[in-house]
């Protein structure tokens, strides 16, 4: 049983000791047939014991069977009950005249649920069970008690207690002889009576290290049947941090051999090569099983992506560079106004005061990478998932970043003006004078701004260095963040050490009005496209309700600079209303109709399903996974400029590539899950799977026709014509 299904099993005990009696004890039960022990019934399931004859004779055993009636939808699980669950188990404790009882599994199907696999049984199962006695001819008295885990939406454990005795006598067989003798036949043995056979397993390639105490990998299994397979599968039991997932099947042989290509994952220092795997093979109603020791197969090149050999003084350089070019990335073009605005306010100032103003915008960069840091090692530490513009996934950081970006368009347009609590004005020297931008404050403001803005973009180097700090220690993530800020505030500290670059800047004057009435709608359209991932996050009437309060603020604010006492008391009560409703309001990540992920709209992109992806390229197909968002304003330039245009769309859009598209715009754990199999915690993430790279070659942030069409044709193995 491997971990997730002990942590199941530990919940579900905990569940049973809050429950009480409602959940420990029987529900119905009824008269028992021959042979049989009466049927205990819940809302979901009926169970009983059955004997395969009625009386125990001169033999020492007695074929049992352990019979479960199950409702529309209701499951219960096998041995290895896969992702979750625990499987029904019988503690003989009480019987007499019982020396041991072996349990039979009959073949399991396999089920998934939100890219979960489970292994198990529905509508009815009989597991059956050889018992020996101790005393030929004497009565047997079963007292078992049984635990099991019934699941449909919602999981159930039950408890109860199953009593039958098989008297003594010469007895024939019992009306559910024929039935325990079906499922007898349902548990896999050597596959011999089904003509079915389990040659070999071997890891297809190195399993690649995904972090510290994760590998991933796939195991080849072949088999072989005297007549064609029509839908082999195979349940493969390793050690207990060993998980294998759902096989990529290819025929051969005129469908008489199958090669079962199973992606497994490792978790810690688990070993696999040189030990014993069990491996159940089935077809239909057919199967067979098989230990076998698994070796290694041929080995293979590790994915880009893997494991990467690099000390962290050399991550923090790359930090360092990746925060530098966060400056140009066009997720930070919005606060560029700020910057400019600051750059020219200090044309003809004194140089003590341009190095004092730009020393504070880079503390206020520092100190914002530092509380992201310090809440992502937060979420981490609470086992949340995390990654880089995160935030941007919840509607309320959206609205309260509404209200800030509004705001800074509102005093641009000059409708007010933002004073400072005096112990702020006094800081900055200004005595709680409005706020401008040679202040300490303002400055520092600015950096801090352009940092929360500069979170929904990926720059080259900075997803390399953001997955080693969160798939590293706390003090990697501190020290790599910091290295982050350092490089973005690099041009700001620049200026500081040389002030003669900002004093060669035309002093301030009018022209510095029109140039706010600009900046001013540049943020405006900021906030536009803010709103414009609100809608898809929970709905275009939601959206609309926060844009007219935001105009309404405005006019507000209008009334408030012309001395109207009650427009001032309006527009007070208005921002409290606005800023408490964004973190109080109630909200739910279902989209409204109409406002599905741009992915949605292109007909050549189809859902994220990378459980499909094995069998996908198994069969010689290529495919390209996008994961986006609609807050990801890289995402949106690689589109505009590479994926939606010219010969890459050409490709994407035909018959030769499958397009996955992965929306990351609200949480959803499976592309988190999926982004950290790589060492990754943001986006754009782009990957290409093929025959030449089954494990997926992964593209940079930046995308380039040239990447991306020699991408295609390596992971293709040239398949795909790269001329353009």
């Amino acid at each position: 049983m491997n971990n997730k299904s002990r942590l199941f099993q530990i919940g579900a005990g905990a569940i049973l000791a809050l429950g009480g009696l409602a959940m420990a004890s029987p529900g119905h039960t009824q008269s028992p047939e021959a042979a049989a022990s009466p049927w205990i019934k819940t809302d979901q399931t009926s169970v009983r014991l059955i004997s395969a004859i009625d009386k125990v004779g001169s033999g020492d055993t007695v074929r049992l069977g352990l019979q479960f009636k199950l409702k529309k939808g209701w499951k219960i699980y096998w041995r290895n009950p896969g992702d979750a669950g625990f499987p029904p188990s019988l503690d003989w404790k009480g019987s007499q005249n019982l020396k041991s009882a072996v349990f039979g599994w009959p073949a399991p199907t396999r089920f998934e649920v939100l890219g979960f696999q489970t292994m198990g049984y529905k509508k009815e199962v009989v597991f059956p069970i050889t018992a020996s006695v101790k005393e030929a001819g004497g009565t047997l008295k079963l007292r078992a008690k049984l635990n099991y885990l019934a699941c449909d939406d919602i999981c159930i454990p039950y408890s109860t207690l199953l009593s039958l005795d098989v008297g003594k006598g010469n007895g024939g067989a019992s009306p559910h002889f024929q039935l325990i003798d079906k499922y007898a036949n349902l548990v896999p043995g050597n596959g011999a009576k089904h003509g079915l056979s389990i040659d070999t397993i071997e890891m297809a390639g190195k399993a690649r290290q995904v972090k510290e105490d994760i590998r991933k990998g796939f195991v080849r299994v072949v088999a072989t049947s005297q007549v064609p397979f029509t839908k082999p599968d195979v349940f493969i039991e390793g050690p207990e941090l060993a998980f294998f997932s759902v096989p990529a099947v290819t025929l051969s042989d005129g469908g008489r051999q199958a090669t079962l290509k199973v992606p497994v994952t490792l978790e810690e220092d688990t070993k696999i090569l040189k030990t014993d795997i069990r491996l159940t093979l089935t077809d239909g109603n057919r199967s067979a099983e098989r230990t076998l020791r698994l070796t290694q197969g041929a080995a293979s090149e590790a994915p880009a992506g893997g494991s990467l050999p690099l000390s962290l003084p050399l991550i923090l350089a790359l930090a360092v560079v990746g925060g530098l070019i966060l400056n140009l990335m066009p997720c930070v073009l919005p606060v560029i106004s700020l910057k400019i605005l600051s750059f020219a306010a200090h044309g003809g100032a004194e140089k003590r005061v341009i190095r004092k103003s730009f020393i504070a915008s880079s503390l206020g960069i520092l100190f914002s990478f530092m509380v992201i840091a310090g809440g992502l090692a937060g979420l981490k530490a609470a086992g949340s998932a995390v990654g880089w513009g995160i935030q941007f996934q919840h509607p309320w950081f959206i609205v309260g970043l509404t209200v800030i970006v509004s705001l800074f368009a509102y005093n641009l347009w000059g409708i007010f003006e933002l004073r400072l609590p005096s112990f702020v004005g006094d800081l900055a020297g200004g005595g709680g004078k409005p706020a401008n931008h040679q202040s300490f404050a303002g400055n520092f403001g600015t950096g801090a701004f352009a940092t929360v803005l500069a979170t929904p973009c990926s720059a080259p180097f900075l997803g390399t260095a953001v997955g080693f700090a969160l798939a590293g220690r706390t003090i990697d993530i501190y020290l790599i963040f910091a290295a982050l800020g350092l490089g973005m505030a690099l041009p700001f500290l620049l200026i500081a050490a040389a002030p003669g670059l900002a004093a060669m800047m035309p002093k301030p004057g009018n022209w510095m009005n029109r140039m706010k009435q600009v900046l001013g709608g540049l943020l405006a359209l900021t906030a536009l496209w803010l709103l414009s991932v609100l809608a898809v996050q929970i709905g275009t009437t939601a959206a609309v309700i926060v844009g007219v309060l935001m105009v309404a603020i405005g006019f507000l604010l209008v009334g408030q600079r012309r001395g109207q006492a009650f427009w001032s008391r309006a527009a007070s009560v208005g921002l409290i209303v606005v800023i408490l409703g964004a973190f109080a309001a109630p909200y739910q990540y279902a989209p409204a109709p109409g406002t599905d992920a741009v992915s949605k709209s292109k007909a050549h992109w189809v859902a994220f399903d990378p459980a499909s992806i094995p069998r996908l390229v198994t069969e010689g197909k290529t495919v390209f996974v996008d994961i986006t968002a609609e807050w990801c304003i890289t995402c949106l330039v690689n589109k505009a400029a590479v994926l939606n245009r010219g010969t890459v769309f050409e490709l994407l859009s035909g018959d030769q590539v499958v397009t996955m598209q992965g929306d990351w715009t609200r949480p959803d754990p499976e592309i988190a899950a999926y982004l950290k199999s790589f060492g990754r915690f943001g986006i754009p993430f782009n990957a290409i799977y093929g025959p030449g790279k089954e494990d997926g070659l992964v593209l940079p942030e930046l995308l380039t026709t040239g990447l991306v069409m020699d991408g295609l044709a390596k992971a293709s193995g040239n398949a795909i014509a790269t001329s353009r």
